[in-house]
């Protein structure tokens, strides 16, 4: 892990860094200066050469690096990431509940929990962090971008380790609210389980051979002609499990882009929301003891059935 940041947060972000690699086999410097890494590290040689000119480059200390320093091995160096352009999301965010310890909130559809990818500024800690300014607001645990509902945040640093081991431990208690495609075959109350594996470069986890990880109870509150209204309980929380094992028991959910197809869709394009929403969440407060209970208020649309009649 890198030390703290020797810069400020900007636009509620925290500072990116790099970390130089060692020497070569015969103990020589892999790059001549700190600007040839720079240049061989990051991309656009002549947007490097511009920022170290505004000083944009720091060492651990703070100090700014001009670029012509000999290379230093092992060497952590900071910098703020250009910010590009990015497609506001059009549904609020709400707040839930807000304490000296935490910020609950009911997260809309296609807002991400943390900054990845081309979904920086338009994610709920950024928007959280300058509204209310609390610079060192975390998350305690996530919800996928398109996943709707309660989401908890802690307000400090030193207070991050207990609700995160709280929501490790599993004495969390959530349920999730889904509308999917109904199986007249398929006998409710129905327990999903499998083995989830999520590998690097997939947009899709995969349910693979071997011991479960992953355990889901599904049942159905309502059902209209092709489509149902289910209460999903996940026993584990691994990466994309409600979405894969409700397609893998032939009830996809509607609105999804990634299970069982990955489809191409404009991520400026907020028409289909995922009918996915984390309900309600509850768990004692491991600082205070407090019985914590949120639930969203979030409202999941039924798809129209084939010839435009509602489902």
């Amino acid at each position: 892990m890198p030390p703290r940041s020797p810069l400020p947060q900007r636009h509620g972000l925290d500072a990116a860094w790099v970390r130089t690699p060692g020497r070569g086999p015969e103990g020589e410097p892999t790059w001549a200066t700190m600007r040839d890494f720079l240049v061989s590290r990051l991309p656009a040689a002549a947007e490097v050469e511009a920022r170290l000119a505004a000083g944009e480059f720091v060492d651990h200390s703070g100090t700014v690096l001009t670029g012509d320093e000999p290379y230093r091995p092992h060497a952590f160096v900071w910098f703020h990431r250009p910010l590009e352009d990015e497609v506001p999301v059009p549904f609020p965010l709400e707040i839930l509940d807000r304490t000296e310890t935490l910020v609950v909130i009911d997260k809309p559809h296609f807002l991400a929990t943390t900054p990845r990818g081309v979904h920086v500024r338009e994610t709920a800690l950024v928007k959280l962090r300058l509204a209310l300014d609390l610079p060192e607001l975390a998350p305690a645990h996530r919800l996928d971008r398109l996943t709707a509902g309660v989401l908890v945040f802690t307000t400090r640093r030193e207070v991050r380790g207990a609700y995160a081991g709280a929501f490790q431990s599993r004495d969390v208690a959530k349920t999730y609210e889904a509308i999917a495609r109904l199986d007249p075959a398929i006998t409710f109350p129905r327990r999903l389980v499998g083995r989830i594996e999520k590998r690097r470069g997939s947009l899709q986890a995969q349910l693979v051979p071997g011991e479960p990880n992953a355990e889901t109870v599904v049942e159905v509150l309502e059902a209209r002609g092709a489509y149902a209204r289910c209460r999903l309980t996940p026993v584990t929380g691994k990466t994309h499990q409600l979405r894969l094992q409700m397609s893998d028991a032939g009830l996809p959910i509607v609105g999804d882009p990634l299970y069982p197809d990955v489809l191409d869709v404009d991520p400026a394009d907020f028409s289909s929301p995922l009918r996915l929403v984390a309900r309600r969440l509850r768990f004692v407060d491991p600082l205070d003891g407090a019985e914590r209970d949120y639930a969203s208020a979030r409202v999941l649309e039924w798809p129209e059935a084939p010839g435009g009649a509602d489902a």
